[in-house]
């Protein structure tokens, strides 16, 4: 179960969702029952219904930030384009870009606006290189809270295959949670996005619990899995948060015979990092407060500590997401209902359809 080509699948180009539909909750959603093996076409809003009194149902509440930031370098007149990874203790920016020619410690880096007039560009000013591929850390020589600068200068960071050169004015409201509160993500926890404020509340009335994690989902996410082995993938770096709080209300909800049912991988990681911590810890109960930046890469044969189910939506061929969700349900089992989600012509990827693995 080590080769990454044992997590691959062919797909047609025409299923990739490139634009939300209408309706947030208006996905279908693959069921899929492990202990039974069975697949089942339903809608997202059928989710209540295959929830009980007790449960749990886990979001990831970061917001995504508008990271992708175009400009020129001062210096030579050269195209930059890149992204807003995260910002240090003492306020620098962490970035990560390309460019023609090399870039050298001390270049000021001027960012165009890409929406809006503004007129002065944002000053950054590259520091050094980071020890990780492209990747660099800079000062920002304009005044102004870093949040409020990425607004006015930057752009929805959408994902490659979405094909569209600047998000679009529907992108900034839906690509994003509509309980995102808080900002440090470039890429959107995309299970989350079908929930609306109806259907949330039609899960409360089902007696279900509401709990938010946080996991700022970064660069990791855009990038192919290189090496051939699983085994030899080195997983990139996010910072997540499980409060004490929320720790102890999932124990309990445990312990009185309710689910956790995570929405998204995002809180998968958050939840099993937590976990895992908190068995190496020899802690008296399962889930602890946890805030880290975590490299836990989920893939066969994991021994799930901390959730009984997942609402997720559909992953990119040979992609680490895929592997975590084959961890959880079976290789098998996740390749046959991919299989039968392309045969009913689901919708893939961020603005796609759902599957409810239970």
């Amino acid at each position: 179960m080590d080769e990454l080509s044992l997590y691959d699948y062919s797909l047609p180009d025409e299923l990739i969702a490139r634009r939300p539909l209408p309706q947030r909750d208006a996905s279908r959603m693959l069921v899929v029952n492990r202990a039974q093996g069975t697949i089942e076409h339903q809608h997202v809003t059928d989710l209540p219904g295959h929830l009980s009194r007790g449960d749990a149902l886990v979001f990831n509440n970061t917001r995504v930030v508008p990271a992708r930031l175009t400009g020129v370098r001062a210096a030579t007149g050269g195209r930059w384009e890149g992204l807003f990874l995260s910002q240090t203790e003492d306020g620098n920016w962490r970035l990560i870009g390309q460019t023609r020619g090399r870039l050298q410690p001390g270049e000021l880096l001027s960012i165009h606006p890409a929406h809006q007039q503004h007129p002065e560009p944002l000053q950054l000013r590259l520091i050094q290189r980071e020890p990780e591929q492209g990747m660099w850390l800079a000062a920002c020589e304009s005044p102004g809270d870093t949040y409020t600068l990425l607004e006015q200068y930057g752009t929805v960071p959408l994902p490659p295959y979405i094909n569209r050169p600047l998000a679009e004015e529907d992108d900034w409201t839906r690509y994003q949670t509509t309980f995102a509160s808080r900002p440090g993500a470039v890429a959107a926890p995309t299970a989350g996005l079908h929930f609306t404020p109806q259907l949330l509340e039609q899960c409360s009335a089902a007696g279900v619990r509401q709990e938010f994690v946080t996991l700022h989902t970064g660069i990791g996410t855009f990038r192919p899995v290189s090496a051939s082995r699983l085994s030899d993938h080195s997983m990139h770096r996010e910072w997540c948060e499980l409060s004490a709080e929320t720790a102890t209300r999932l124990n309990e909800a445990r312990a009185a015979g309710g689910r956790v049912i995570a929405v998204g991988t995002t809180s998968v990681r958050t939840l099993e990092s937590a976990a895992l911590a908190a068995a190496e810890a020899a802690a008296p109960a399962s889930l602890a407060a946890y805030q880290a930046e975590t490299e836990l890469f989920i893939r066969p044969p994991w021994q799930f500590r901390a959730i009984d189910g997942l609402l997720t939506n559909f992953h990119l061929p040979r992609s680490t997401l895929l592997v975590m969700i084959s961890a959880l349900a079976g290789r098998e089992l996740i390749l046959a209902a991919y299989e039968e989600a392309i045969r009913e012509r689901y919708r893939f990827f961020s603005y796609g359809d759902a599957m409810l693995i239970i």
